[in-house]
């Protein structure tokens, strides 16, 4: 069954979010160079962690985004549409990571839909 594998958190002032969960979970945060954008690592010795994210927030009315792991996104895309609901933002890459949809469901909570694969450009 596919599974979240990674969650996303939109901020305005990403120093301030930084600062409270770190504050909160004594978390390591650390900023990709070029990108407004933090990784967040939960891992621990026994418990792998999930991707974790901090990004720059796009609207005002973008909320926390979970990511499920999929073997097609063009399959899931197609499931989406084809139980009623929208793909708000289709298939995009991200280089060296794989492809991803933001979708909507019956409540109109966004989550994200990604495929793996390495050579994604």
């Amino acid at each position: 069954m596919p599974t979240v594998v990674h969650f996303e958190v939109p901020a305005d002032d990403l120093r301030r979010v930084k600062s409270f969960y770190t504050d909160l979970f004594c978390g390591k945060i650390e900023g990709i160079p070029g990108l407004d954008y933090m990784r967040i690592d939960t891992s621990e010795e026994d418990l792998p962690s999930i991707g974790d994210g901090i990004m720059r927030r796009q609207g005002p009315s973008q909320h926390i985004i979970n990511y499920i792991d999929v073997d097609s996104l063009e399959e899931y895309s197609s499931r989406v549409m084809s139980l009623g609901e929208k793909v708000l933002i289709p298939k995009r890459a991200v280089p060296g990571v794989g492809y991803f949809a933001i979708c909507l469901d019956t409540e109109n909570n966004p989550f994200g839909i990604l495929e793996i694969d390495e050579g994604a450009k």
